[in-house]
């Protein structure tokens, strides 16, 4: 039946004709785009997943900058311990040195301190950003590393903390600690003698002080030769009333652990803080302590180091032995830490372009395939017109049957 009121073609055809240029205008906006899935209408879903995804990613950046800033200080504190650990070094060499007679052990002293002056001013230049690891001004550095979302959406963050190392040379206080000794800053707080073989040493290598002049942390260091050992003051030592006593068996225990064949060491109860060192070892060995008081910085004995006498230059291998010690453990730790850091920027960064092809896949349009579905909209769009206009000019053939 024929209508000249509804025309059912016309609006099949218009109806066609309005779902391809919806689709076709789909299309050329994914073109114009790149994207599927531009805005919110698209489909909400995935562009609110996308969105989550996106806003981590710009956290990402953000956490690869935080890195690259604590990557670059800690290479800066790392850098500055092997430099002190290098001139320590150096040092020690010219310790030994001075452990000969027929030197001019004030010329070497000259060189000794003008290494002492270059490591405190290494310490102190040892900065990034105002930041300084190596000067025991900071206790750590905390790092931005991460943001943690977990599966309910909460989000949370992650650091990679970086203690700080003590290499300061300042806050040296000396005490009358061993036997002899005035506790002045001259390295008399220093003892330090050559044992001959076959020779006993009933040397008050720490006197029986009372509570109090001992404070918790205090250290003691004694080198035998080459081999170092040290005994820190606990705070149970500190609050008896004979820490000597308990310093010189704690000493007693770590050199007897070195294991040095023909080496005795005898602790005396009736001689307050007394140890007598016997050498039967076959050939004369140095003997040497060094103190250092809890409040001084790393490398706080470094002041007291003075090769310009005999006993000064024997003495002195304990404190050297003992600083190399404390900058190679700084040295290491900064060496771990950069390494961490390193590590992870690289898994951030491997991490954000992960989430960003994830991205992608959610959103992107394919090219390839909207290429295709737009010569297809074009042709379908064509068509549907050509249909329209047939179905308007079929109420046109009506006029026919009244001629």
């Amino acid at each position: 039946m024929s209508s000249i009121l509804t025309n059912n073609g016309a609006m099949v055809a218009l109806q066609t004709l309005k779902s391809v240029n919806k689709n076709l205008a789909m299309t050329q906006n994914a073109i114009s785009t790149g994207k599927d899935v531009a805005t919110a209408k698209d489909n909400s879903a995935v562009w609110a997943i996308s969105k989550v995804m996106e806003s981590d990613v710009k956290g990402f950046n953000a956490i690869k900058d935080s890195l690259a800033l604590g990557e670059s200080t800690v290479a800066v504190a790392r850098n500055a311990a092997e430099t002190v650990t290098d001139l320590l070094t150096q040092m020690k060499g010219k310790i030994v040195a001075a452990q000969e007679d027929n030197v001019d052990r004030g010329k070497i002293n000259d060189d000794v301190t003008a290494l002492k002056d270059q490591i405190a001013s290494v310490v102190s230049a040892a900065q990034f950003n105002g930041l300084n690891l190596v000067d025991g001004s900071a206790g750590s550095a905390s790092i931005l590393a991460s943001l943690d979302r977990d599966n309910t959406g909460a989000v949370t963050s992650s650091s990679i903390t970086v203690a700080g190392q003590n290499l300061s040379t300042g806050g040296y206080v000396t005490k009358q600690v061993f036997d002899g000794s005035t506790g002045a800053s001259t390295g008399n707080d220093r003892v330090g003698a050559t044992i001959d073989n076959g020779a006993t040493a009933a040397t008050a290598l720490v006197t029986d002080e009372s509570s109090g002049v001992f404070a918790a942390g205090d250290k003691v260091v004694v080198a035998i030769n080459d081999q170092v050992v040290s005994y820190t003051v606990s705070a149970e030592d500190a609050a008896a009333t004979t820490t000597g006593d308990l310093v010189a068996v704690g000493l007693k225990s770590k050199i007897e652990e070195l294991g040095i064949t023909g080496l005795t060491v005898d602790y005396d109860s009736g001689t307050a803080g007394t140890l007598s060192v016997t050498n039967g070892t076959g050939s004369d060995i140095s003997f040497s302590a060094q103190f250092v008081n809890a409040g001084a910085g790393g490398l706080g004995a470094l002041a007291g180091i003075d090769v310009s006498t005999g006993a000064g230059a024997t003495a002195a291998l304990a404190a050297v032995e003992s600083l190399i010690d404390t900058s190679i453990d700084a040295s290491a730790a900064f060496g771990s830490s950069q390494s961490r850091i390193e590590t992870q920027k690289e898994f951030i960064s491997n991490l954000s372009d992960s989430f960003k092809s994830g991205i992608g896949s959610l959103v992107d349009a394919d090219m390839e395939e909207t290429s295709a579905r737009l010569q297809a909209l074009q042709v379908q769009q064509q068509l549907a017109t050509q249909s329209l206009s047939i179905a308007n000019q079929a109420p046109q053939s009506i006029l026919s049957l009244f001629r």
